[in-house]
């Protein structure tokens, strides 16, 4: 069974929490990081430049991406070059449509390009994967966040989906394929089955990566320990007969 040390695929944890960012990149296995909006608002970040200048101030040697949030591309584009100065590991997220559903691989084409590590995020069809491949070849160094927990939500198995998106984003050199937003911690394994290049973690999963690799039986013994425990913690009896007077 596969161990913490024995992983390819790269961990980034998927967070807004300066804190917990700054702790969890003293982990060896904590290759980078991403945020996005959804997550600083939830954090309660207010000032998104400070928040990002912060993050690449106390993580300055893990790459960390941070999304635009226009939804008109002469906005985004202006908002990725900003960002893009924040830090020579800065990854610029660019959503692959904006709310319209227009496709952003124009833009994406014209940032990789010029010279901008482009992060194409929300992805979740192979057609995706091949129009940003092709927005992507001979640019910089980039990633494809590839949404497989979003997709498995629909009942599908994203498994074979993200095999495929790996094999077709090998036409494009220095490209990344990132499992994006996964639900359990069998998706690390499976990540790394498929020869997945990154995968995000929230705190929660992140807490969970020592148990890759336990032995069952002693999983099950933890198991019972735990039910015992709540029972005495909560003062469960069925021995007060005078309840059934």
């Amino acid at each position: 069974m596969t161990r913490v040390a024995d992983l390819h695929v790269k961990v980034f944890v998927d967070s807004a929490d300066l804190t917990e960012m700054t702790a969890w990149s003293r982990l060896p296995y904590v290759r980078g990081f991403t945020t996005n909006p959804t997550l600083m608002h939830r954090a309660g970040v207010c000032d998104y430049r400070k928040f990002a200048r912060d993050v690449v101030a106390a993580i300055p040697d893990r790459p960390v991406s941070f999304e635009v949030f226009s939804d008109e591309f002469t906005e985004m584009a202006s908002q990725a070059r900003e960002i893009a100065g924040w830090g020579d590991l800065v990854y610029v997220k660019i959503p692959v449509t904006n709310t319209r559903g227009e496709p952003s691989y124009r833009l994406v084409h014209a940032l990789s390009h010029d010279g901008v590590k482009v992060n194409v995020t929300a992805v979740l069809t192979l057609e995706q994967v091949d129009c940003t491949a092709a927005a992507l070849r001979g640019g910089a160094p980039a990633c494809v966040s590839m949404f497989a927990g979003r997709i498995a939500d629909t009942g599908r198995d994203p498994v074979p989906i993200v095999r495929e998106a790996i094999a077709r984003l090998k036409t494009a050199a220095r490209v990344e394929l990132i499992w994006a937003s996964p639900r359990e911690l069998l998706n690390v394994v499976q990540a790394d089955a498929v020869g997945c290049h990154i995968i995000t973690v929230t705190s929660d999963i992140l807490k969970k990566l020592d148990w890759i690799g336990r032995d069952l039986a002693q999983v099950s013994l933890d198991t019972v320990k735990m039910f015992r425990s709540d029972a005495l913690c909560a003062g469960f009896s069925l021995d007060d007969t005078e309840e059934h007077e």
